[in-house]
């Protein structure tokens, strides 16, 4: 067994170390838990036909018992494995847009686990692309078509992380193994459509954008707006969320409650498009890329070091525009999180991790 926590691996040393991802895979088999890359976050990994090992899941992460993970499986061919009742549609997705930042909600096979379908009669299915991840999918899968749970690799409605390092700091000795591949390249979580019924929906929206698949399939899906009668993963109402208080501003109240924290002696960080209009020691003024794969792909990262800084609050510029829309849904999420984080009482301490 690895030592806890371990960081082996680089990606362009991926297909130079097979070592590495067939310790991973044997650990995987063992029922333990090994966090690896994909083009979105780094997945937080268990056999997902093994249930003591699901368990190890949502123990490490503080997970609710209810809300579903999903399964990376090596290649489309592995769909009928986990799934059932399987629409033209849904294939012609999976053809299209796998390995990709895609995860497909589908009517499940009755011998996949509770625990991965939080219940439900579907599950949710996707093909990363990412060579470490699809070498240690096509390694561990095997003759059995096994595949990995793997939710983000952090704590439960925290940032997801990134980088092996952000898996690291969050998880620590929970994890047996951590396969570094880098930062990721999309750096926001895959588009969820639920493909179970015969609407399209798009449940949690993602750098695939809801415009791509309509373009693809001639119509266009719909948009959950909530009380979609099929739970997704990273679509409750708070997540993503840093300690640190954030708020989404429009650019026109930027100056307005930056000018409030001056006056009451706060420190703040801004997260924003521009440069500083001025500087002040107390404005940490951190400019993000202004073009929305770039904002995307630093997003996390960038949140996590504005995190760090000791801030009273983080001043979010609000993006606007179509092209924006899954940026929008993580920020949102996350000035909820932040503001439940932040209306706990002093003495309420964050839950411990088991």
């Amino acid at each position: 067994m690895g030592r806890p926590g371990e960081v082996l691996g680089e990606i362009e040393k991926a297909v130079d170390l097979p070592q590495d991802v067939e310790r991973a895979a044997d650990l995987l088999r063992a029922g333990e838990l090994v966090a690896f890359p994909t083009e979105t976050v780094y997945g937080l990994g268990a056999d997902a036909r093994n249930p003591a090992a699901v368990a190890k899941i949502f123990a490490a992460k503080g997970r609710p018992a209810d809300h579903p993970l999903i399964v990376h499986i090596p290649d489309a061919t592995h769909l009928d494995r986990w799934a059932r009742d399987i629409s033209a549609a849904a294939r012609a997705l999976a053809e299209k847009f796998w390995p990709g930042p895609l995860t497909l909600i589908l009517k499940r096979q009755p011998d996949v686990l509770d625990a991965i379908t939080g219940g439900q009669d579907t599950v949710g299915l996707r093909v990363p692309n990412h060579p470490l991840a699809l070498e240690l999918l096509r390694t561990f899968a095997g003759a059995n078509g096994g595949g990995l749970a793997a939710p983000s690799a952090n704590r439960f409605g925290r940032i997801s992380p990134t980088t092996a390092q952000h898996v690291r700091d969050d998880l620590g000795d929970a994890v047996a193994m951590i396969l570094d591949g880098g930062p990721c390249a999309v750096g926001i979580e895959s588009t969820i459509v639920d493909m179970s019924t015969e609407r399209t929906t798009v449940l949690r929206p993602g750098m695939l954008s809801a415009m791509d698949i309509g373009l693809f399939l001639g119509r266009m899906p719909a948009e959950s707006a909530g009380g979609h009668s099929v739970k997704a993963p990273g679509a409750l109402e708070a997540h993503y969320a840093p300690e640190t208080p954030l708020l989404v501003m429009p650019n026109d109240s930027l100056p307005i409650v930056l000018r409030d924290a001056l006056v009451k002696q706060e420190r703040v960080a801004v997260l924003a498009t521009f440069p500083a209009p001025f500087a002040h020691p107390l404005i940490v003024w951190h400019v993000a890329p202004a073009d929305p794969t770039g904002f995307a792909h630093d997003l996390y990262a960038n949140l996590r070091l504005l995190d760090s800084l000791g801030c009273v609050r983080i001043f979010v510029e609000k993006p606007v525009g179509q092209p924006w829309q899954a940026i929008s849904d993580r920020l949102q999420r996350a000035a909820a999180g932040s503001s439940v984080k932040s209306a706990r009482p002093a003495n309420q301490k964050e839950e411990t991790r088991q």
